[in-house]
């Protein structure tokens, strides 16, 4: 059996996610029909090929492929607090930047009456 590595780097603004995704590629039979069989040695069951090594095979996809989904929801879920955040922090200086534009006003009508009195 041989194994295919391929590690992947997305860039998606200043972070970066790296995935390492491993395939198993066997050109004498599928996932699960035993040892030397491209289902490798990953139990006794799984040794021994046959229905139970398939089923057992379909098991640890179906693992992995719940936890690349609960992974990405997650990361979903981080992004998401992450923009809720940085909303927050745009709104709060809009805040700042129209109370200084103020200040500014006053000063420059302080500034007019102040030549009006001279």
């Amino acid at each position: 059996m041989s194994c295919l590595r391929n590690i992947r780097t997305v860039f998606q603004g200043k972070g970066a996610i790296t995935q390492q995704v491993i395939r198993a590629m066997g050109s004498q039979g599928e996932w699960g029909s035993g040892a030397g069989k491209g289902g490798g040695a990953g139990g006794s069951i799984r040794e021994s090929g046959g229905a139970f090594g398939k089923m057992e095979a379909a098991r640890e996809e179906e693992y992995f492929r719940k936890l690349q989904s609960k992974q990405l929801k997650e990361l979903n879920d981080l992004h998401q607090d992450e923009i809720g955040f940085l909303k927050e922090q745009i709104r709060e200086h809009e805040k700042q930047i129209h109370r200084h534009k103020e200040k500014l006003n006053n000063l420059k009508k302080m500034q007019d009456n102040a030549k009006e009195l001279d």
